[in-house]
């Protein structure tokens, strides 16, 4: 049987829409007031609690326990780095393979006695796992390339996720702290290709460094946490300064700009 709507009929439905566009906006009426007692009290609640995911924005909060939004600058950055340092791992590999078939020939990354690529592929620092260093970076720098995607896809990553990949970028600016002193103490030659790998190394260790622990992932004092969040406006100038170290211990040792 049709159903008409009379006067109070249209009232009690245009009030119930009242209701619930004031409670999906979190306005507090009458009837939705802690005061008033009844089904339209337990009504609000729940609409309030039905919308309230709807209407968050979803780039808050990014990180559980902090005010951290989602970090799109270092997200380009492990991106960027990560194709670059991918790249550079790939063409060492190209080289390493053409250097086994053809021990005699020149690679393309030989520029002189000092800047090549020869001498620390052939040498046992080159492969100090034994195997050939660049399969490292095949397989490691897909992991700051998946996790830049992720921040600017919205992912929230775990804490345990955060400390993990810190530790492996750790373990790859030991390791390139390790290769750059092996390359100009002790093999006496500067690998052009291993250079991009050391050049995206620092950026992208200190940049998640300075996030973890000025966000909290890093427990840390209050101090620290303020230092590391300064710092992260400064990180071009932190790498710049960590270049020039290099640039000049190597300038010492070799005489690169004689050599030129």
């Amino acid at each position: 049987m049709p159903t008409s709507f009379n006067g109070s009929g249209e009232a009690r439905l245009t009030g119930r829409l009242l209701i619930i566009a004031r409670a999906s906006t979190g306005v507090v009426t009458p009837h939705c007031g802690r005061e008033t007692r009844g089904p339209p009290k337990y009504g609000c609640a729940i609409i309030r609690r039905v919308t309230a995911p709807l209407l968050a924005d979803p780039d808050d909060d990014i990180h559980a326990g902090t005010d951290e939004r989602r970090p799109i600058g270092l997200a380009v950055l492990l991106i960027v780095a990560g194709i670059i340092g991918w790249i550079a791992a790939f063409v060492l590999i190209i080289e390493k393979i053409h250097l086994l078939e053809a021990p005699a020939d020149a690679l393309s990354c030989d520029f002189g006695s000092i800047v090549q690529c020869s001498a620390n592929l052939d040498s046992a620092q080159g492969a100090a796992f034994g195997f050939p260093n660049p399969i490292i970076g095949l397989a490691g720098w897909i992991a700051p390339i998946v996790t830049g995607a992720g921040i600017l896809s919205g992912a929230r990553f775990a804490r345990w996720y955060w400390l993990l990949f810190l530790l492996g970028m750790t373990g790859a600016l030991a390791f390139v702290i390790w290769l750059i002193s092996q390359s100009i103490f002790v093999i006496g030659t500067l690998c052009p290709w291993c250079m991009v790998t050391w050049a995206v190394t620092i950026p992208s260790f200190f940049a998640t460094l300075f996030h973890v622990a000025r966000t909290g992932i890093l427990p840390l004092p209050t101090a620290l946490r303020r230092a590391a969040a300064m710092l992260s406006g400064w990180i071009a100038i932190v790498v710049l300064v960590c270049y020039l170290v290099i640039a000049v211990i190597a300038q010492l040792r070799l005489d690169l700009i004689g050599s030129l």
